[in-house]
């Protein structure tokens, strides 16, 4: 069985769309990380997204892990023209689109960005070549909200509206197992 342990990057205290945007990690609750640590297989294999706010986060936890190269397969959801600007914003530009976004995800694509579908197929495939090359050990993977759920969302079965109705706080925990094909809910959402 190969453990997938995914970890939220530290909060941004960003208030408007954070995808690709390059910004950093709120990391001034040790206690927390200390926390998130100490829950954390040692020995893993941990990886994380290119983006500052993961790497940043995945580097406190590194201690004892093997550390591998940074993947920008596993970089947050790819929100296009959108990143930058606030909820109400994109609401008022396009209302039809950002409306079917989050309530019907799958194809439908942010300007300049990239659909549920197209981002859980780039994550998906990182975790296929993670789970090849490490297969039956403890992988610790630190994303991102969107990538998370992507995930869970095959773990689980169920649509992409289900899946984003879930929490995933940051600095939280949701592990997830693969055994033969098929994969096991461990954890969601976990705070240690």
């Amino acid at each position: 069985m190969t453990r997938f342990w995914w970890v939220r990057h530290g909060p941004t205290h960003e208030k408007a769309f954070t995808g690709w945007r390059d910004v950093p990690a709120d990391l001034s609750d040790t206690a927390a990380l200390a926390r998130l640590d100490g829950y954390l297989p040692q020995g893993a294999v941990l990886v994380s997204s290119d983006l500052i706010r993961a790497v940043a986060t995945a580097d406190a936890v590194a201690a004892g892990r093997e550390r591998l190269a940074h993947d920008a397969a596993l970089r947050e959801l790819h929100f296009g023209d959108w990143d930058g600007k606030l909820w109400s914003q994109v609401a008022e530009t396009h209302p039809d689109l950002s409306r079917a976004y989050w309530e019907d995800p799958g194809d439908h694509c942010p300007p300049g960005g990239e659909s549920w579908n197209t981002a859980q197929a780039r994550v998906s495939g990182a975790v296929q070549r993670l789970h090849t090359a490490h297969r039956g050990r403890d992988v610790v993977v630190v994303a991102h909200f969107g990538v998370i759920l992507t995930q869970l969302q095959q773990a689980m079965g169920v649509s992409g509206a289900e899946v984003l109705a879930q929490p995933i706080d940051n600095l939280s925990v949701t592990r997830l197992d693969l055994a033969g094909g098929q994969w096991r809910v461990g954890a969601v959402n976990h705070r240690p």
